[in-house]
């Protein structure tokens, strides 16, 4: 059969499996980078190519037909097998690849981790690229893992897919990060914590609630979440001069202590140790190439951990010795 001739191709596939997936052509045309009208075109010729309208208007939903559910599977597993032959070859040699790694993340990975990835990677593989993807709300990252659109996710949600490899980045103390002149720096009850004036990050998904609003959930206690913010970053820069109280990490909030006015405060509430992890489908993971990317992550995520644990113990960052 000729190329003219040939009826699918992958990207009619990645369509199709996205227009399943988001029931929108607009959030599948925002997903996959194409204008609204390019998308609905696609959409035309699929449902021409199949004789079947695929995605029917329900009391103001666009809701799959059977045969789109059908098909949608099918999709995924021909994506998924074109996604390993463009795999690199098993004896994957990092100095000279030129491939892409894209990887799933929130905002709460601190420059210093980043940092020693790229420096890792700038060593070993100079010419290999690296796409951080924010994850949000918009992005189904199962989906993404599984076709390829993403090779790593970084998280820390409290019930991780279990279909998904996961490998331990790190784990780690939770604290409160308050301004030096916050009246709850020097003491901080639990009444004080569950009254205060709380930044809360927004969850991912209605499917990943936060870990701290979870564990205090379970415990039938409710902080006084008085700004919602999309960025852990913006947080610590809103402490500075208010009576606001941040709710993190260890290693996050000793990150930030450097250069801003701020303390850490330990937390009220025996709360569980926060768990960082990288996560990845099972269509790479006996991948050369990923599990020398998973490498690299690892002993960024290792380098990070050994310095704040350090901090804690009275060392300054700067008197650590070079590894």
């Amino acid at each position: 059969m000729s190329r003219s001739t040939d009826p699918l191709d992958t990207f009619l596939l990645r369509v199709l499996e996205t227009l399943i997936v988001e029931r929108s052509v607009s959030r599948a045309a925002m997903k996959l980078n194409q204008s609204q009208p390019a998308i609905s075109a696609v959409l035309k010729r699929l449902r021409e190519m199949f004789g079947d309208p695929l995605l029917a208007r329900e009391k103001g939903q666009m809701i799959p037909t059977a045969r789109a559910l059908e098909l949608v599977i099918s999709a995924r597993v021909i994506l998924a097998e074109t996604a390993r032959m463009m795999e690199e070859p098993s004896d994957y040699v990092p100095a000279t690849s030129q491939r892409e790694f894209r990887i799933g993340v929130a905002d709460f990975l601190i420059a210093t981790f980043v940092g020693e990835v790229v420096e890792h990677m700038r060593r070993e593989a100079p010419l290999t690229r690296l796409s951080l993807i924010p994850l949000g709300r918009e992005l189904d990252y199962e989906t993404a893992l599984a076709d390829g659109e993403l090779d790593l996710v970084i998280s820390n949600w409290h019930n991780p897919p279990p279909q998904l490899h996961l490998s331990i980045l790190l784990e780690d103390d939770v604290v409160c990060l308050v301004g030096k002149n916050n009246p709850l720096s020097d003491n901080m009850s639990q009444t004080d914590y569950l009254n205060a004036a709380h930044i809360v990050p927004q969850p991912y998904s209605n499917a990943h609630r936060g870990v701290i609003d979870s564990y205090l959930a379970s415990r039938r206690l409710t902080r006084n979440a008085i700004i919602t913010l999309p960025f852990f970053s913006m947080a610590p820069y809103l402490l500075v001069n208010s009576d606001l109280v941040f709710t993190t990490s260890r290693h996050f909030a000793n990150y930030y202590e450097n250069f801003l006015p701020l303390k850490t405060v330990e937390a009220p509430i025996a709360f569980p140790e926060m768990r960082f992890y990288q996560l990845w489908h099972e269509r790479t993971h006996r991948s050369s190439a990923h599990e020398w990317l998973r490498g690299i992550l690892a002993r960024a995520s290792a380098h990070n951990r050994d310095a704040y644990r350090k901090k804690k113990n009275g060392v300054r960052l700067g008197e650590l010795p070079p590894t």
